[in-house]
């Protein structure tokens, strides 16, 4: 059985690196004592799959992970996002869950394109309007990039499918840009050097993945989302989590989990060849 998580990365955990993040993924399955699939070999690993990985210092409510479970385990999915977000640190929240079939494509083959709410710094409404207009009648967008070690120009408007100006923030001015990310991804920093080479980013944040079909556009896993609603303060240190405070704290055995005192996520259909944890 696969599962597919939806999880918002927000407040100062966004400095953490995806790779930090797969790790205190990696962390929180096994705090959760959910019954993951393992790799074989010499050392094995959790089957996870996440969706396209997101820049250092970007936020996101619209980030995905695919969990493949252990044979004959049946998922108490609705339990997940409320219990997995237990475990993970201030600033991650797992938003939604739910089964997909075997087989489904990965997140990497079928995400087209991002949507992104981009703080340009120092940018009046007014004029960041002028440049986007300009942008989006043109009929290139040279930008120069960084690829192998060397540099090169690369033309974004085929990639570049709508930007729109939302409004002025405290720094500068925030836009709204749907961007392409085969066969190559733009990052939000080159749409702005696209816009107008001075312009630097502020707040980053990703608010949805999109698999295009027909013509048509859904999310991977739809949920609605309120942009402006409060968030706690994060914590300093992305390690901890909301576990490790007084409020939360439960008796645990250590980071590996003590089932004595939690209820289980999954119930298997069978006793027999059917591991929890890989020897």
């Amino acid at each position: 059985m696969r599962v597919r998580l939806r999880f918002a990365k927000r407040g100062k955990v966004r400095f953490t690196s995806h790779r930090d993040v797969v790790r205190l993924w990696e962390r929180a399955l096994r705090r959760a004592v959910l019954p993951v699939a393992y790799s074989g070999g010499f050392r094995p690993r959790p089957k996870l799959s996440f969706g396209l990985a997101l820049s250092t210092g970007h936020e996101s409510v619209a980030e995905y992970l695919d969990v493949e479970l252990a044979d004959g385990v049946a998922a108490a999915v609705d339990d997940l996002p409320e219990r997995l977000s237990l475990e993970l640190p201030v600033g991650i929240d797992v938003l939604a869950a739910a089964p997909i079939e075997p087989g489904h494509p990965s997140l990497q083959e079928q995400v087209q394109t991002c949507t992104w709410h981009i703080e340009a710094l120092d940018l009046e409404p007014l004029g960041a309007q002028r440049l986007v207009d300009a942008a989006l009648v043109a009929e290139e967008l040279v930008v120069a990039r960084s690829r192998k070690g060397r540099e090169v120009t690369d033309d974004l408007r085929p990639a570049v499918r709508c930007v729109t100006v939302v409004g002025p923030t405290s720094g500068g001015t925030e836009l709204e840009a749907e961007l392409a990310v085969h066969p190559r991804s733009v990052r939000p920093a080159e749409l702005l050097a696209a816009l107008d080479p001075v312009l630097a980013e502020g707040r980053v944040l990703r608010t949805a993945q999109w698999i295009w079909n027909d013509g048509a556009r859904d999310e991977p896993l739809p949920v609605v989302v309120d942009l402006g609603s409060a968030l706690p303060a994060p914590l300093a240190d992305p390690s901890v989590t909301r576990r490790d405070h007084s409020d939360v704290r439960r008796p645990t055995g250590g980071d590996e989990g003590d089932t004595r005192f939690r209820q289980p996520l999954c119930t298997t259909a069978s006793t027999r060849g059917s591991p929890v944890f890989p020897p």
